[in-house]
């Protein structure tokens, strides 16, 4: 068998690839690309965020309008975990697991905002609740405070903790 031997010699034009100045540019091009787009996205994360937490205060305020009309001895729940399913499968549904909020809410922490709830225990059965969502970290993962009760109106704040005094949405 006869092979034959190749030979490298000068480069031809057809065969020339890129310079390095060539892939600076295309390097510094990607760069301006990115130093646009990554404000834009981290503001529509926050944006979404926000959507978040007014839906799963508007969730809360549902459910707790389920779970008083279901436990009508009690009233409202006395923490938001008793909203939850408390860990349990099959969900009991009783009323310190009554599976009405999914896990990650019943536990205070979603999409980048805390959640803190307090219930009116001054009558029984309870008539009375609180529940306010805090970006985690101010800036980053939002900007606005949300605030619900048993009004079923949920109250922003721009400055991240919001009250019952704050600017109905």
């Amino acid at each position: 068998m006869i092979t034959k031997r190749r030979e490298y010699g000068p480069v031809n034009a057809k065969q020339r690839g890129f310079s390095l100045i060539e892939l600076l540019i295309v390097v510094a091009i990607i760069l301006v690309i990115a130093a646009i787009a990554i404000p834009n996205f981290l503001r529509a994360k926050i944006s979404a965020n926000e959507s978040s937490a007014v839906s799963s205060v508007h969730a809360v305020q549902t459910a707790e309008i389920t779970y008083a009309t279901t436990f009508t001895t009690v009233g409202f729940s006395a923490a938001l975990a008793d909203l939850g399913d408390g860990g349990t499968k099959p969900c009991p549904g009783t009323i310190n697991a009554s599976c009405i909020v999914d896990a990650a809410l019943a536990s205070g922490k979603k999409s980048g905002y805390n959640f803190t709830y307090a219930q009116d225990a001054s009558t029984t059965p309870s008539l009375g609740y609180t529940i306010s969502a805090s970006p985690q970290m101010p800036d980053i993962t939002g900007q606005r405070g949300f605030f619900g009760d048993q009004t079923n109106i949920i109250r922003a704040d721009p400055s991240g903790t919001a009250t019952a005094s704050s600017t109905p949405l």
